[in-house]
């Protein structure tokens, strides 16, 4: 009698076992659960599966129901219920509009989703209409045809692993070989021949850049034929998962690689192109756009390796962005001086080398970073100028302009004579005129007033050059001959001084300077100035 009633628990209890799991289709977790549970090998029931697809007759419904997990497991993907909402009412608000849909795989397979209607949670319409050609893809059409012609023998199994599918790896990999080496070949001809009809250049190092960019290249395209290949062996849902996701890990990590080397190969033909442009300013946007670049290409494939392991990138962007705008806030110079960088490289108040002044500093521009420019003072010393402030004062570029002016007062002593001074103004015009480094069309010098101690003429030129070195040396020759040519015509120049009168005293005479003022004597002096001084400073030796 206990025998029996033992029995009949038992029996009741595996009754009430098999009624626990019913068809659910209440939230995307129910429907989802209740078509991977009934296509298990120990829960087979591919009716109850096939009531997740809605408006289909029962047959074909099964075969689509049976097909999308064949998609999902020949692709890798496992679905982990747990991250699957059992809100009914579930939402995706990605986009610009929410709908009642759940993405099983947004990333990898977003074709593939379940979506509510009429109250219930069925397999989109979309995912009904779509998963033969997503079959398709998966198993391509020769995948039958080798399951008809594989011996018995070759279902033979060795550590779990059919013997065909040891042969179909090893031919896979042979083929994936020669698909490496042939398009390494193709990709670095192509990249050489853009790179010669773009820029139309031949630089060694460029050269090399593109051989290391073909390899990855080259390695992806055969990774890409792998990952076409491989759901054709038919692995278990397991060995599918690790595989892909050592797969994607892999394609990540060189197209990291890729645009790391594409970031060097377009840095590399923009400094080219900077080599040839009179700026310099270019020339130091060079290595920041490379940092910059670098650190986005970095950034971004690190958010791709993070979504691979299952991590929510939205929520992780969303707290970063939440953390970074706190750390702008606290860290505000920063941000301006950032601000202030962009500016100086978009309005180029300045370049490379220039010479620029403003209140508080003048001096030679030698580098703009990130945070600051560092300009060198005529001294020496270094000025470290945050690039917020720099971009906020007046600047006074004495690099921008097109001539050195040089403006100075010659100052002739009072007793000189009228003759005299035409003479010097006339001799000082033609030295101006034959320095090579002056310009000839546009100067002045003329007698312009009286000062406390000499009769001032003024000599305003400019220079051609704009390098400071070669304005000094250009004033050096220009004043050595004004100098000889007043000793030649017997013109003193005038010194701060006190004259006392003695002419009234008995017996006293005032001390008379004597000029020469001969005319002819005076032209021939010039004449030979300027001779002397055209004949040490030949114009053609601009």
């Amino acid at each position: 009698m206990k025998k029996i009633l033992v029995f009949f628990l038992f029996v009741s209890f595996l009754a009430s076992g098999q009624e626990i799991v019913k068809v659910d289709l209440s939230s995307p977790r129910a429907t989802i659960y209740s078509h991977l549970y009934f296509l298990q090998n120990d829960s087979y029931q591919p009716k109850k599966a096939a009531s997740t697809i809605l408006g289909l007759e029962e047959k074909l419904a099964i075969e689509k129901a049976i097909k999308i997990k064949q998609v999902l497991d020949g692709k890798g993907l496992f679905v982990d219920l747990n991250r699957v909402p059992a809100n009914k009412s579930y939402k995706d608000t990605v986009g610009y509009a929410s709908y009642e849909r759940y993405v099983l795989f947004p990333q990898r397979m977003p074709e593939i989703y379940v979506e509510k209607v009429e109250g219930k949670w069925y397999y989109s319409s979309e995912t009904v209409v779509k998963i033969e050609s997503l079959y398709k893809e998966v198993f391509p059409w020769y995948v039958q045809k080798l399951q008809n012609i594989i011996p018995v023998s070759g279902h033979k199994k060795i550590l779990n692993i059919e013997l065909w599918q040891f042969v179909g790896v090893f031919l896979m990999l042979l083929l994936a070989i020669i698909i490496f080496f042939i398009i390494k070949k193709l990709a670095f001809f192509i990249l050489n021949r853009i790179q010669q009809l773009v820029t139309k250049n031949t630089n060694l190092e460029i050269k090399k850049v593109l051989k290391k960019l073909a390899h990855p290249i080259s390695l992806l395209i055969t990774l890409t034929f792998i990952d076409k290949i491989f759901p054709s062996l038919q692995f278990g849902l397991t060995t599918n998962t690790w595989f892909f996701l050592a797969l994607n890990i892999a394609k990540t990590v060189f197209w990291i690689y890729v645009f790391l080397k594409l970031v060097q190969v377009l840095m590399s033909i923009y400094s080219v192109f900077t080599e040839r442009t009179h700026s310099r300013l270019d020339d130091q946007l060079v290595p920041i756009l490379h940092n910059f670049l670098t650190g986005l290409v970095i950034i971004v494939g690190i958010f791709r390796l993070l979504t691979l392991f299952g991590v929510d990138t939205t929520t992780l962007i969303a707290g970063a962005t939440i953390g970074g705008l706190a750390f702008a806030l606290a860290s505000q110079d920063t941000v301006k001086n950032l601000i202030g960088t962009i500016m100086i490289f978009l309005d180029k108040p300045f370049h490379i080398e220039d010479w620029i002044e403003s209140g508080e500093f003048s001096g030679t521009v030698e580098q703009v970073g990130f945070r600051s420019t560092r300009i060198r003072a005529a001294d020496t010393s270094v000025y470290q100028i945050p690039n917020s402030k720099l971009s906020e004062i007046v600047i006074n570029n004495k690099g921008l302009r097109l001539y050195r002016r040089y403006n100075t007062n010659l100052g002739l002593r009072y007793d000189t004579p009228p003759e005299l001074i035409e003479a010097f103004v006339k001799g000082v015009k033609g030295i101006v005129i034959a320095h090579p480094e002056t310009r000839s069309d546009s100067y002045n010098v003329e007698f312009t007033g009286f000062g406390d101690s000499a009769l001032l003429i003024m000599v305003n030129v400019y220079f051609k050059s704009l390098a400071w070195g070669t304005e000094q040396s250009s004033k050096h020759r220009l004043h050595m001959a004004i100098i000889r040519l007043a000793k030649e015509i017997g013109v003193d120049f005038a010194f701060p001084s006190t004259t006392v009168t003695i002419e009234q005293f008995p017996e006293k005479k005032s001390l008379d300077l004597r000029y020469n003022i001969n005319a002819e004597k005076i032209d021939t002096s010039i004449q030979k100035i300027v001779s002397d001084f055209s004949k040490e400073n030949p114009t053609d030796s601009i």
